[in-house]
């Protein structure tokens, strides 16, 4: 069996897949990579992906499926997966050679140990456009250094310190195990991926190097600013999957709970200065309408949410309330460049 499985969506990636392709590379016999072609129709990333395949016939297989999203490309890879670990990695996006070297010695040792993991995290890196310093999201002050640990030894979580799908590499089986089925043709679904298998994880293990190199700064990129002001429907219907799936009975784990819920505010916020920014009275009424189904769910997430800081900052009152939101969103986006 592959100690890990790494899946590629690509959808008219043919610009730039190949360096993600040939990073997964370096992993060598141990893994298993499997490149999701997403009705790619506008360039031969469908061909470079057969190409690849037919080069390195055990180590890549690529599948072809209709247009289905990011998400349903998710859902092929795990369909698809063999190895003991699961990882996804954007097409745009890469993977550094000796931070790869450690993730994959890390996996085997504890798989040889017959430990129970269930979620690997590691460092990323913001590769964003015309920055010279990049910026490294680690999580050093938050869990501890190479050994398992459960909820209970994570420590606190800085504000703009979250895990990301960047972040982590799943045991194959527990995906499948809580049913993870993310949804189709909807961006912003990496956002599931990172939170409705955490009531299940229960075994953890960090590992302080810069694994993940994140690309930041293409026009149509999803997180580009435009762009998800653009597609704030898409962010909105993710932000009420995720609230459906939180349930405070199911979420045993009290920092697991906790954890969940501080994620969900910084979605809720993330929305709200999405809706902000597009200043117009409809964009208004959908964070209103918004915020209405998140207490006609859950009241008792409602409150968590709502009177949280992040809470208070998107819903000042008024035009001069909406004129502070954004003035706090740009300075703190000038500090973290998350888009």
């Amino acid at each position: 069996m592959k100690i890990l499985s790494v899946a590629i969506p690509c959808y008219n990636s043919a610009a730039y897949m190949k360096k993600c392709i040939e990073s997964a590379l370096l992993g060598g016999e141990d893994v298993e990579i499997i490149i999701v072609n997403d009705g790619s129709t506008k360039d031969n990333t469908a061909q470079i992906a057969d190409e690849y395949a037919a080069k390195f016939p055990s180590i890549i297989k690529a599948v072809h499926q209709e247009n289905g999203g990011h998400g349903q490309a998710v859902n092929t890879g795990i369909a698809n997966a063999t190895g003991l670990f699961f990882k996804v990695v954007d097409s745009d996006d890469w993977l550094d050679e000796d931070s790869y070297k450690k993730i994959l010695e890390t996996l085997k040792m504890l798989s040889k140990e017959d430990k129970n993991l269930d979620m690997l995290i590691a460092n990323y890196v913001y590769e964003k456009v015309g920055v010279r310093r990049k910026r490294v999201m680690s999580y050093r002050n938050a869990m501890p250094v190479e050994k398992m640990f459960s909820w209970q030894d994570i420590r606190h979580f800085k504000v703009d310190q979250y895990i990301l799908m960047h972040s982590v590499v799943y045991r194959t089986e527990l995906l499948r195990e809580c049913k993870l089925n993310l949804p189709k043709h909807t961006f912003y679904v990496d956002n599931i991926f990172v939170f409705e298998p955490l009531p299940f994880v229960k075994d953890m293990y960090y590992v302080d190097v810069n694994f993940y190199r994140y690309f930041i700064g293409r026009d149509d990129q999803s997180v580009n600013e435009k762009v998800m002001i653009q597609r704030i429907d898409q962010q909105i219907r993710v932000n009420k999957i995720m609230v459906d799936l939180f349930d405070f009975d199911a979420v045993k784990d009290k920092k697991c709970r906790h954890y969940m819920i501080n994620y969900l505010k910084i979605m809720m916020e993330v929305s709200s200065i999405m809706l902000i920014l597009s200043d117009t009275e409809e964009a208004f009424e959908k964070k209103k309408e918004l915020w209405r189904f998140v207490k006609a769910a859950n009241v008792k997430l409602y409150r968590k949410l709502r009177y949280s800081f992040l809470g208070n900052s998107v819903n000042l009152p008024g035009r001069s309330g909406r004129k502070v939101s954004k003035m706090g969103y740009k300075i703190v986006n000038k500090f973290i460049g998350f888009n």
